[in-house]
Order: structure tokens, then sequence, then C-alpha cells
């Protein structure tokens, strides 16, 4: 099959070399021309694994290209994928001027029938808005379809989400239409639920929405073991033993970032406003997560004091393990605190620190673990990476100026390090929280 792709982000490109690898022709386009050029040499513009492989094997396959003429592409395409930016406006709403503007512009070119499916997360009701652009600025009455495709992929395994999804959502007016996109993810052999646009759009909404709600949860419930001497830990686990419940989603720390739930919950806020319902439990949502650093940051206070000359190193930077994405990252506002009270930050993030050293060039940014502990009165995680999980933390300690570990994800077991000789702060994790735990 011929494929479009607009949009060349994490969506947009992901899309692309999944669906050439499956053995489709795929034009990726982007406005961007450094973008467009590095993806023709081979080189990924975003940082996700798996991505490179794909690409490089694509390109010398000649089953993909890219390039700016969005025109081009869609002239040459039976299926244009809208997979471009909805960034939050001022107002917390989703900004679909990109997407009108990819709308304007298939209308133009179309050349027979063609259909435009939409992986952006969009509000309810863009399906329609989509076709009635095409309608506007069509130059000949060529039919089309407007399909709604929503993308369930995380950073750091979009690849593998996108190879094999838990479902695959197809919204579409015309069963015409749905066949067609069934017939491009027939290979994957994964469940399909086909539904009407506006369905398939809410359910991308309520799923990121849900699943944030679990992540605030349980970070308000943690908030409670800390006053009343519990683990939350252990309570999570024991919640996601009932199946009705399940693990996922429920690890109490800084909360979420990146740039999916914090805003299509917000996003999802507005639409209730919209149609005259009661937006009080999203709003609630996000309320609870904004606090989560500046909570964390009081602590590292009750610990250490002022915090004006005191050194405290950040094992983390970017929004989630593997990946570079800094939005909406828990240690940007973390950071932000520390130096507001006088601290000297240090930091290490495996790949995330160019982005953040744009922002905060002020950090100390260091090679390793090891040279953030050196000198510091107190160490945080903040992004659980691999490599942090198996540290040395004997060298960690004696290289600190004080051993004081403040886990913003959960990461390490509070009574080993308390054996160490390190003041250990979890999330929701009691200081004389029972040894004897466990599962018979």
């Amino acid at each position: 099959m011929k494929i479009a792709v607009a949009g060349a982000g994490y969506v947009g490109l992901v899309t692309a070399v999944v669906f050439a690898d499956l053995g489709n022709e795929v034009i990726c386009v982007d406005v961007d021309p450094a973008k467009v050029d590095a993806i023709n040499k081979g080189k990924s513009p975003i940082y996700e694994p798996g991505v490179d492989e794909l690409l490089q094997r694509n390109l010398e396959e000649g089953r993909l290209c890219a390039t700016t003429d969005l025109v081009y592409a869609t002239r040459e395409s039976e299926v244009i994928f809208i997979c471009v930016g909805t960034p939050p406006t001022e107002t917390g709403e989703p900004d679909l001027r990109h997407v009108d503007e990819v709308a304007a512009t298939i209308g133009r070119a179309l050349n027979g029938y063609k259909i435009i499916v939409n992986k952006s997360t969009v509000p309810v009701g863009t399906g329609d808005r989509v076709r009635r652009i095409i309608e506007q600025h069509r130059v000949e009455p060529h039919e089309f379809d407007v399909v709604s495709n929503p993308e369930f992929l995380r950073e750091g395994s979009a690849v593998h989400d996108t190879l094999n999804p838990d479902r695959i959502v197809i919204g579409a007016d015309n069963p015409r239409a749905a066949m067609k996109i069934v017939e491009l993810y027939a290979p994957l052999e994964r469940p399909m639920l086909i539904t009407n646009l506006a369905t398939a759009e809410i359910i991308k909404y309520a799923s990121n929405t849900f699943l944030a709600l679990k992540i605030s949860f349980i970070n308000a419930i943690a908030d409670l073991c800390e006053r009343v001497g519990a683990d939350v830990v252990q309570v999570a686990k024991a919640m996601g033993y009932d199946q009705r419940i399940g693990h996922a989603f429920l690890q109490a720390g800084l909360g979420f970032g990146g740039s999916c739930f914090p805003k299509d919950v917000q996003a999802f806020a507005h639409t209730m406003q919209r149609y005259g319902l009661d937006p009080s439990l999203f709003q609630q949502i996000l309320a609870i997560n904004e606090a989560r650093p500046a909570q964390f940051v009081a602590r590292i206070r009750e610990r250490l004091g002022d915090l004006q000359g005191k050194v405290v190193g950040i094992l983390g930077l970017s929004f989630k393990p593997n990946t570079d994405d800094i939005r909406e990252a828990r240690s940007l506002e973390v950071i932000r605190l520390l130096l507001q009270a006088g601290a000297t930050v240090k930091a290490y993030d495996p790949v995330a620190m160019p982005r953040v050293r744009a922002i905060y060039p002020e950090v100390i940014y260091c090679r390793n673990a090891y040279e953030v502990a050196e000198g510091a009165d107190a160490l945080a995680l903040v992004t659980e990476w691999n490599e942090f999980r198996q540290l040395n933390f004997e060298r960690i300690r004696d290289l600190m100026r004080q051993p004081n570990l403040f886990d913003g994800r959960n990461l390490y077991d509070p009574q080993r390090m308390r054996k160490l000789g390190f003041y250990y702060y979890g999330v929701g994790r009691s200081a004389d929280s029972n040894e004897f735990r466990g599962v018979l």
C-alpha cells in the first residue's frame, strides 16, 4: 500500500518506519528540512530504541523516503496519516493549527479517492472538522474518507508498541475506509475495534486520562501512608493483585510528565466543560500531579534545612527512562525549586542532558552517577533509568558529604539503604515500616 505520513515526530516517524517494514511504500513528510534531510540520510531525529535500525533498513530497500512536499506525498499515496503535534494552548485546549494546515493542503492536493487517517491526539469532533476543511479546499470533487486511528505508544518502547498493540482502534463512518485500514494492520494480527469517528476520538482521551487517574490516585494514597506509617509500595502491590485493578500505573512517586498525559487530561477537562459536564475529577488529577515535585523538594528541605550552599545531585532528567524527551519532566520543576532555594545542583542523565542544559545552564552536568554523588549533601532519584538500579551504594555513600538519599520513584529497598548508612526517603514509604514483608 502507498502511504504518506504527515509529521515526523515520535508518532509519525515510528508509524512510518513500521509500516515501511511491513512492506508498504511510505513517504514521510515534515515541514523541517533539517529533519527531512536527517531521515533521508538514515539518522533518526528522535531518540527512540529500534527506530534507527528500521529507518536505515527501509531506506536501503527503497520503501521509505522523506520530503517537505505534502502535496506530492498526498498525490502519490492512497492513505495519508496525520501525525502532527497538538500542543496545549494557553487555556489548555489542544492547538489544532497543524492539523488544520495539513487538512487544507490535502484538500488542495486531492487527485483521486484518498483515506485521511487522523493519528494525532485530538478532541472529539476533529474528524468532522478535518472533513469540512478538506471539502472547503479541494479543487476537484474527488471523494475521500476521514478515519480516526488513535495511537497508544509509550515513548521508550514505541516500536514494540506499534508492532504489538493491545488493540487497534479504527473509527470510520464509511465501511469502505474502515476495511482498507483493517487490511493495512492485518499483518500485525492484533485485536481490532471498529467504531464511528466520535467513539474512536473519545477512546484515546479516556484511556490516557484513566491511566493518569491511577497515578494520581496512588500518589494521594502515598501521602496518607507517610502520615500514618504505612508503605505505599505494599498497598499498591496488594491492590494490583485484584484483577479488576491490576498493577500497571500504580507506582507512587513524582507523578507523570511527557507530551501526553498532562495535555490529554487538561484537554479532556475542557471537552467536558464544552459539553456542559463537570470537569472537576480531571482537574483534580492534574492538581495532585502538579504538587508532587514541590512536596519532594519539601522533604529535602526538611532534612537539610536551609538549602543555601547545599549540593543536591539529580539522577535522571528525562520524563521517563529510554527517551530524551523532557516535556513536562518532573526534573525541570525539581531543579527550578532547588535553584530558587539557593542549592547547587549537579545532574546526570544518559541522554537528556543537552536538552536540560539549554534550560538550566547553571546546573553542573556530570559523566555518571558517582560524579553526581561526589560532595553532595543529598542525592535525588528522579528518573528510574536501568543503570541506576545496580549502583555501588557503598561507593556512593563514601563520595557524598552527607549520605541522604531521596528516592522519587521508589526504586530502592529502604531497609537496605538504611543498613548501608543512608538517610532514605521514598514516596509514601514510612521511615519505620516493618522489615517483615513480602508474598508467601
